[in-house]
């Protein structure tokens, strides 16, 4: 098994997203996790339009400029793939989303690893049976991936890690935030110049974040 081929798993999506009344209709996407697709920066200061969610409606407005698209986030800061995966049906579902984008990997450190992949896993399951495309996201970066003295992220790296088998298991898409920060700090951009906080993207950070998600539409 393999994760969804980026060229053609949202192929049809973006075809409908193409279309102009009265044949187009309103397309939803849900972002549902924790604080970072919530849009907490720094100081509990929540910058929605800095957020990566609503970059990527500016962003997919200007690829598709007939469509009508709902982005919908059902994050909750400070919450887990546990919580998030119990009110899934409830919070997310309800919203009849074609696309599902799940990011909760920065707390979900604190379980054991059976724990986080049931979680996930019955998240993918529920949005597969509805109907729904799915993204997960890795984490983006915390300060631990760049101290020493937390070994450079290990549990991080692990949890990242776990969501890539996940997306693969599952055939379906990933955003993989970890490697998209790892490949911008190794190009000599300062990693503290993507944090607002020290679990918190800046607008550089979450813009990051929204580059990886759009490359999953096909012009």
């Amino acid at each position: 098994m393999a994760m969804a081929d980026k060229k053609i798993y949202l192929a049809g999506l973006s075809n409908l997203l193409r279309k102009p009344w009265p044949e187009n209709r309103t397309v939803n996407i849900v972002f549902h996790g924790h604080s970072v697709p919530s849009g907490y920066f720094a100081n509990s200061h929540v910058d929605t339009f800095n957020a990566y969610p609503h970059i990527v409606h500016q962003k997919l407005k200007e690829r598709f400029p007939f469509a009508v698209i709902n982005i919908i986030v059902t994050a909750i800061g400070g919450e887990d793939s546990v919580s998030g995966a119990k009110r899934f049906s409830k919070d997310v579902l309800c919203h009849r989303p074609d696309l599902v984008l799940i990011d909760y990997g920065l707390n979900d450190r604190k379980f054991d690893h059976n724990t986080v992949i049931c979680a996930w896993k019955q998240m993918v399951k529920e949005a597969k049976e509805y109907g729904s495309f799915v993204i997960l996201l890795t984490p983006t970066w915390d300060i631990s991936v760049f101290d020493p003295n937390q070994e450079y992220g290990k549990p991080l790296r692990q949890i990242a890690e776990i969501i890539r088998t996940i997306a693969s298991e599952e055939e379906v898409g990933l955003v993989d935030s970890f490697n998209a920060f790892e490949k911008a700090v190794s190009s000599g951009i300062p990693p503290e110049s993507l944090l607002s906080w020290v679990n918190h993207p800046n607008r550089q950070g979450h813009q990051i974040v929204a580059n990886e998600i759009i490359s999953w539409f096909p012009f």
